[in-house]
């Protein structure tokens, strides 16, 4: 990578999280509109498994020393696709994107040949106002694949919460049962085994991910009907610095879609989120998902709002 005289790229620390962070913000404002990282998020980033900050991660900064541009890469369960992000403040590391984006697109076919595939999927997202950046995607091979939409819904004078139907009943997730946890792995692999890009992870695996969901227990639900396992609902803390509760995942087993469990489960959620005092709640929506109709999510009040392409290629292993 050419850099301007007088720049520089090197490897991160976590002495860097400030600097990083006023980036992230930078970039975070121009495609969203509003801050969506914290210094947890960056620190987390940079100890995350299968990420080495010393090979997988560059910072760029000009003559003053000013942090201007950071590039990582995340794989958090290090199975299946890579995915590079490319932050850069606007006004003054525009031009650094592509280059950087050629830099980690050479790590991912390193990482690709030391995992001993033939190559790697790997994604970068686009939010709307980033023109540019989905041109720099498109100009090296990436094409786009998906559409995401943010869905959210006020709390604030949210009716009382309807009777479920006939046989279907709501609990809270038990969470120093072993067994209950592992029926939550179980219904929401089952459900998602069905969806175009789910990479199943044991259940092992998928437990030491739940820290990085944060710990609001209270708000993780199991479905039943008729006293039989049907549906989970997993929440997350990462929209509390919006003050929303956040839905990251609704699962309903094949044999009880349509039969109002996911709403079910959803206004549950959202009582839940209520009587904590959030503004909104809120979730994110593949497009591409054929067992989540959008229907579901306007019927209990959600509306869609900014969306979030997801860009892809394959990169073949270095030396193939």
């Amino acid at each position: 990578m050419t850099l301007p005289a007088g720049w520089t790229a090197r490897r991160p620390t976590k002495d860097d999280v400030p600097a990083i962070l006023a980036v992230v913000h930078a970039a975070d404002t121009f495609a969203v509109g509003y801050p969506d990282f914290d210094a947890e998020d960056v620190e987390a980033a940079l100890t995350a498994p299968f990420f080495d900050p010393q090979r997988d991660s560059w910072l760029v900064a000009d003559p003053e020393g000013t942090v201007v541009a950071w590039a990582t890469l995340d794989n958090p369960t290090g199975v299946g696709r890579e995915f590079v992000e490319v932050h850069v403040d606007p006004e003054r590391g525009g031009s650094l994107r592509a280059p950087l984006l050629a830099r980690q697109l050479d790590r991912v076919a390193g990482r690709a040949a030391e995992r001993g595939l033939p190559a790697l999927t790997v994604r970068a997202a686009v939010s709307a106002p980033e023109t540019h950046w989905a041109a720099e995607l498109a100009e090296v091979g990436f094409t786009r694949v998906k559409r995401y939409v943010r869905m959210t819904r006020p709390l604030a004078g949210l009716p009382a919460e309807p009777a479920a139907p006939t046989g279907v009943t709501i609990r809270a997730l038990r969470v120093d049962d072993e067994a209950d946890l592992r029926l939550f792995h179980r219904i929401f692999d089952t459900a998602f085994r069905d969806t175009p890009d789910y990479e199943p992870l044991d259940f092992d695996r998928w437990r030491e991910q739940i820290p990085t969901y944060g710990r609001v227990w209270d708000e993780w639900f199991v479905a039943e009907v008729d006293g039989e396992p049907a549906g989970a609902l997993q929440s997350s803390d990462q929209a509390l610095d919006q003050d929303m509760g956040w839905v990251r995942t609704l699962s309903v087993l094949p044999a009880y879609r349509r039969r109002g469990v996911g709403a079910a489960l959803l206004w549950r959620a959202f009582t839940v989120y209520a009587a904590k005092g959030r503004g909104s709640a809120g979730l994110g929506v593949d497009l591409t998902n054929p067992t989540v109709p959008v229907t579901l999510y306007r019927s209990v009040g959600l509306h869609e709002g900014r969306w979030t392409d997801m860009y892809e290629r394959i990169v073949p292993a270095a030396g193939v």
